[in-house]
């Protein structure tokens, strides 16, 4: 009989711990939120939606400007997200480098946003400030759930030892 050997160093069952469980929740939430980006009454001023650019005037739950593409990279990240629940140490790089690319988007939002010629993404202040909320919460949940020394992971008990998995 063949079997496959899975490396011990991250030997974790689907959405198992914390960190996973975390990525899958950050997953859903932007799959849905790329979704709903697409949908008349969620989306306002759909008619007006671009592919990419800051004309667009589409805003999701009348609050939060986006674009096709916009959309379509909330619907990557949640995808991502979904398959970084698989693994500890995907849905620990998940989220702490997924709350880095909302904080550089937050600066590009702050300093690059309306009329400016480098300008390619809708953002508005409530973009903004979601972003600033998503880069804290999705590197801080990263760093504090992705530690190894936690002791809950993968049938391991405080001390380290496993426990017959």
């Amino acid at each position: 009989m063949h079997s496959t050997v899975r490396p011990t160093g991250d030997r974790t069952s689907y959405a198992e711990t914390p960190v996973q469980k975390v990525a899958l929740a950050f997953g859903i939430v932007f799959v849905v939120v790329g979704i709903a980006g697409f949908i008349p009454g969620l989306t306002t001023g759909l008619e007006t939606i671009q592919f990419a650019g800051h004309e667009s005037q589409a805003l999701l739950l009348g609050v939060f400007q986006v674009s096709i593409l916009h959309n379509l990279v909330h619907l990557l990240y949640g995808i991502v997200g979904l398959a970084a629940a698989a693994s500890f140490a995907f849905a620990k790089n998940y989220l702490i480098w997924g709350g880095v690319v909302y904080a550089l988007l937050l600066l590009y939002g702050l300093f690059l946003s309306g009329d400016h010629p480098a300008n390619f993404v809708p953002l508005n202040s409530a973009d903004n400030w979601l972003h600033g909320f998503l880069a804290v919460a999705m590197i801080a949940l990263g760093v504090l759930l992705g530690r190894r020394d936690r002791g809950v992971r993968a049938g391991t008990t405080t001390g380290g030892t496993r426990t017959g998995r």
